[in-house]
C-alpha cells in the first residue's frame, strides 16, 4: 500500500474520454482501489494535460471544468519550483527521460510519492525510492 501515487495525465484521460473500454476500466480499478487509503498527486502540467487532451478530443468547456474539478477533488496538486526544474535536468543527463517525463518524476520526488503511475516510463523501474508502475501492462 503506498501513501502518495503520483498519477500522470495518460490515466485520467483514460478514465474520462478513453474509447479503449479495457483502458478505461484498468484506469477505474485503480482509482477506486487506491481512493480511500492513498492520497493521489498530480502536478498542474498533469492537470493542463488532460485538459488539452479533452479539447482536443471535443470536450466542451463545461466538461473539461467537470473533470478539472472532479480532479481536484480526490488530488493534490503539486506546485512547480525550480528545485523541480534543476532536479528533472539532472533526471534527463542521468536517465536520458523525456523533458516532460523527467518534470513528473522531478514533481513526484519533490510531493515525497513513493509511486509514479504512468504508461509512458518503463514499468518497475525505481528512481529516487520512486517506483515507477505501468497499470496497463
Amino acid at each position: 500500500m503506498y501513501d502518495r501515487i503520483f498519477v500522470d495525465s495518460n490515466v485520467w484521460v483514460y478514465l474520462f474520454a478513453s474509447d479503449d473500454s479495457s483502458k478505461r476500466s484498468i484506469s477505474e480499478c485503480f482509482i477506486s482501489e487506491n481512493l480511500r487509503n492513498t492520497t493521489f498527486v498530480v502536478s498542474w502540467q498533469v492537470m493542463n494535460e488532460v485538459a488539452n487532451v479533452l479539447k482536443r478530443k471535443g470536450f466542451n468547456e463545461s466538461n473539461i471544468r467537470f473533470v478539472t474539478n472532479s480532479m481536484l477533488k480526490i488530488c493534490i496538486v503539486h506546485d512547480f519550483s525550480e528545485n523541480i526544474l534543476l532536479s528533472a535536468s539532472l533526471l534527463r543527463e542521468k536517465h536520458s527521460f523525456s523533458f516532460w517525463d523527467s518534470l513528473i518524476i522531478a514533481s513526484a520526488v519533490d510531493a515525497q510519492c513513493e509511486m509514479v503511475v504512468s504508461e509512458d516510463m518503463q514499468d518497475n523501474q525505481k528512481i529516487k525510492g520512486l517506483q515507477i508502475r505501468n497499470i496497463f501492462r
